[in-house]
């Protein structure tokens, strides 16, 4: 929810951009006593959270208003007014604190040409409010809670305001302080939003026994389908026809693209079941993943190199000068054995490496495994080394023919694996936490290349030696681990992928908890 609107109100705020956009003479500064900062505050509590960044607005600017040029409210408090109005459209539902008496400012004439402190200090307030909520998101301290341990950029807005006040049109502008993606789920939302006040989509009804449609398939249900994907996109037409011809076929391909299934021609009850998700549910996604995206830098692949994970859909993208040159499929951790949401710097590669098993694997696994068969670690090619298991380099080896190494407290890491077959499957949460990589060896090329101890050769060579090498990198390269459930990628196509570890809700929750 935002602030409560009128007529009257949207016309005087339009007026009163209107009026500023003309060319005003500039009037001296007007002060103020600072006193009466700390007595604003014990009057309007909720906005008692923003007093150290008011505080620190005021003295960079010895107190003098800012809001009113001498000549009454100046055009960027209406613009700012008009945007926190309009908070929905950023992804973001919430009421706005002292929203009446806010209105009534913006109602009344006399109440804007005035140089009134309270006016003044709630526009301030009202700004870091804005800030907060549209840059900043989620305090720190509840994003780990929530279990996401990538760095989050200090922001200060204090700087912002200045600039703001001095050219209005920048708020409507995509700001650096937010990545990219973020404008791009902001545009989804948009469409998505379009489609549920036109009343959304019917929920597809099919027999639980129905049998995989597949092309040249008539049915009564298809014409429900076709309805589906015309609503979003997916069919250019909706031509009301029974059988599953090759237009249709189209459509359902790039659906079930976009939302991580396999992209075969065969139409099963769990495809029409992702179907009937409601654009209710769709945009509660797009806001849990706006709200993420406030959480990482804009820079984050604008490095000279970086490698970033989305968990949700089991993807690896390698970027160099901010271009994905490599993209493979990776198996993650199981529900059980959650892979973690954090960042390091990746400064090894090992070839051949030995797999010493985890504490926690040798008690709950090995250990149990040996006990029922004395010869398990001989038929596993495992052998102790004091009073640790670990596995022997070669074609057994749990973690394949290479890993790379980025030190954290996770203890995760990316590795080759002999289990292949599990790239074949749309869900990949199967490890104990690591990340398994299906492109090992090209990643290992990619990461090493222009490193002239190393050619293609020697790195298929060390893969294949079974004896463990370590090598150091020249230079480190940042690896994100990211955990986004929507995601519009370079075509503009938006990606729906499971919440595989159930951290949509928790979020949603709290970001609806204000209404």
């Amino acid at each position: 929810m935002g602030l409560p609107t009128t007529t009257k109100a949207s016309s005087l705020s339009k007026a009163c951009a209107a009026l500023h956009y003309q060319k005003i003479p500039s009037f001296p500064p007007i002060p103020f006593d600072s006193t009466l900062v700390v007595s604003f505050f014990a009057k309007y509590p909720k906005f008692k959270y923003l007093k150290p960044e008011v505080i620190q607005l005021y003295r960079k600017h010895n107190y003098q208003f800012l809001w009113n040029d001498g000549n009454g409210m100046n055009e960027f408090a209406a613009l700012l007014y008009n945007k926190v109005n309009n908070l929905d459209q950023e992804g973001i539902k919430t009421h706005v604190p002292y929203a009446e008496k806010l209105q009534t400012i913006f109602q009344d004439e006399e109440n804007m040409e005035k140089s009134d402190i309270e006016v003044e200090l709630l526009m301030s307030s009202l700004y870091f409010f804005y800030a907060d909520r549209m840059f900043k998101g989620l305090d720190v301290k509840k994003t780990v809670e929530l279990g996401w341990y990538l760095p989050r950029k200090k922001q200060s807005y204090v700087n912002r305001l200045d600039s703001l006040l001095q050219d209005p049109s920048l708020i409507n502008k995509q700001l650096k302080d937010l990545p990219g993606q973020y404008y791009l789920l902001k545009d989804v939302l948009h469409n998505y939003s379009t489609i549920e006040k036109n009343g959304g989509w019917a929920p597809i009804l099919f027999p639980k026994n129905i049998k995989p449609l597949k092309p040249g398939d008539t049915s009564d249900v298809i014409l429900q389908i076709r309805k589906r994907l015309f609503i979003t996109g997916d069919l250019k037409i909706d031509s009301q026809k029974k059988i599953f011809d090759n237009e249709l076929l189209e459509g359902i391909l790039k659906y079930k693209e976009r939302n991580a299934f396999d992209t075969d021609s065969l139409l099963l009850p769990k495809h029409i079941s992702n179907m009937n998700i409601t654009v209710h549910e769709r945009i509660k996604t797009l806001m849990v993943n706006m709200e993420r995206s406030r959480w990482i830098s804009p820079g984050l692949t604008k490095t000279e190199q970086s490698i970033v994970v989305n968990i949700p859909s089991f993807t690896l993208t390698y970027f160099k000068e901010t271009r994905p040159v490599l993209v493979s499929k990776v198996v993650v951790g199981k529900s059980m054995n959650k892979t973690a949401v954090f960042s390091g710097m990746m400064n090894q590669v090992v070839f051949s490496p030995y797999w010493n098993v985890p504490p926690s694997i040798l008690r709950k696994e090995i250990l149990p495994a040996i006990a029922r068969n004395r010869s398990y670690l001989a038929k596993h090619d495992m052998e102790w080394v004091g009073n640790r298991v670990r596995q022997r380099p070669g074609p057994q080896n749990a973690l394949g023919k290479v890993k790379f190494v980025f030190p954290n407290s996770h203890i995760i890491y990316m590795h080759d694996t002999p289990s292949k077959s599990l790239f074949d499957k749309e869900q990949r949460a199967f490890s104990h936490g690591c990340i398994r990589v299906a492109r090992p060896r090209d990643l290992a090329i990619a990461v090493l290349e222009g490193d002239t101890n190393w050619t293609v050769e020697k790195i298929g060579a060390a893969m294949n030696r079974r004896v463990e090498k370590t090598y150091n990198l020249k230079t480190q390269i940042p690896v994100y681990i990211g955990y986004f459930t929507a995601w519009v990628d370079r075509e503009g196509l938006i990606h729906f992928y499971d919440d595989i570890y159930g951290h949509d809700e928790p979020l949603s929750k709290i970001l609806l908890s204000d209404l």
